[in-house]
């Protein structure tokens, strides 16, 4: 049996550098203690039927080879009438746009194929946990500038001053956000704009919940900002808003020449996105407005009941802008730190949920926080509810 020792000698220094999600390692105790799994944000409810008998026909009608490397030309062509339709852009399906396996791959290809060792990447945190693990396996060095709360707003001098080290090449932006549920506003938005133009950066924006918006906010794609056109890596994916996390169709959508650096990575990464599920991600992108309208409303609802719930537990959630997450402090847990109320909650009431401390590059930032997602059946939340009524303090 190789020992601990031998087997992390054997690492390269990048995998050494890397952890385990700390949101797959809640999954993982979510099954051990037959949690109800409010740590990954996967919805237990079933996808649309329309786009799952487009998968099915797909796979009926044979599109089960290797596909166009960088997306089936049905999947480009529906995303070149979503972009245009709903966000007024213009997107040459032949030339700036590749289909990946997941917006995961989407932002790691992104990185890999347009910095260089040694860039800096200015990321917002609290951030999702992949961002700063991207940049490390591209040879980039991230530099963190705070989100603050309660509406998660960033300081315009603390952003300036990242920028003017004069290293930063690229900036992370994800929007609607993740685990804040922040929305980034137009105002905001054009600061960055400007501080990219001046300092010849790039935006890679990850706007996978850019349908998943309430009272009244509204998602502004930043390449739809002036003078962004050229200089924006556009990610998303089907993942979160058709409920099909586990079918891994992502995208980026770019100016030809990072397209083109974006094709070459994701070509030796992974050649390919699934064949049939891109057809039914073509099929997917097709659906009417009402479809949309009606997600955003159900996820409001769900929103309201895990704010409820939270409350009625004796917690502290941010009611988010957009996305299904809420950040929420736990200090009335009297536990010493989130680690140790993620895992007693898991424990003892059987509800998983994200230590906020992963969401942070100093973890002391995130130590009274969870991280929860609400992207369950209404019965689900309800009876985490339940569940954690009965915990008023773990230690």
């Amino acid at each position: 049996m190789i020992s601990d020792r031998v087997a992390t000698a054997r690492m390269s220094a990048t995998a050494a550098s890397l952890t385990e999600s700390v949101i797959r390692e809640m999954t993982r105790l979510a099954a051990e203690h037959d949690a109800i799994n409010l740590a990954q944000g996967f919805p237990d409810f079933p996808a649309p039927e329309a786009v799952k008998q487009a998968a099915m026909t797909a796979i009926a009608e044979d599109h089960n080879q290797y596909p166009i490397t960088w997306g089936q030309v049905s999947i480009r062509r529906a995303l070149q009438r979503k972009y245009r339709d709903w966000y007024n852009m213009e997107v040459d399906p032949e030339r700036q746009i590749c289909v990946t396996c997941g917006a995961t791959e989407a932002m790691i290809a992104t990185m890999i194929g347009c910095l260089n060792p040694g860039d800096e990447v200015v990321v917002f945190e609290p951030f999702y946990e992949n961002y700063g693990a991207d940049a490390v396996i591209a040879g980039a060095v991230p530099r963190y500038v705070s989100l603050r709360e309660p509406d998660w707003s960033f300081d315009e001098a603390e952003l300036r001053q990242a920028f003017g080290s004069g290293r930063v090449k690229a900036i992370v932006i994800n929007d609607p956000n993740n685990p804040t549920g922040k929305v980034f506003r137009r105002d905001e938005l054009s600061v960055i704009a400007e501080l990219c133009q001046r300092y010849g950066a790039l935006a890679i924006t990850d706007e996978i919940y850019e349908h998943i918006v309430y009272d009244g906010a509204s998602h502004i794609p930043m390449a739809t900002m002036p003078g962004m056109e050229d200089r924006t890596v556009t990610i998303s994916a089907l993942s979160k808003t058709y409920s099909v996390t586990g079918w891994r169709v992502g995208w980026t959508i770019a100016p030809s020449d990072l397209t083109d650096a974006i094709r070459r990575v994701h070509d030796f990464l992974t050649v390919g996105a699934p064949a049939p599920l891109q057809e039914a991600g073509a099929a997917a992108l097709r659906l009417p407005v009402t479809y949309y309208e009606q997600l955003a409303a159900d996820y409001r609802e769900r929103r309201e009941v895990m704010i409820g719930v939270l409350r009625d537990a004796g917690l502290d959630p941010i009611v988010p802008a957009g996305a299904y997450y809420t950040m929420t402090d736990v200090s009335a847990l009297n536990a010493p730190d989130d680690v140790t109320a993620a895992h007693a909650l898991v424990r003892n009431a059987r509800v998983a949920a994200v230590p906020g401390s992963s969401f942070y590059s100093r973890p002391e930032l995130g130590q009274t926080k969870l991280r929860f997602s609400f992207s369950k059946k209404l019965d689900t939340l309800r009876e985490a509810g339940r569940r954690l009524s009965s915990i008023r303090a773990v230690a």
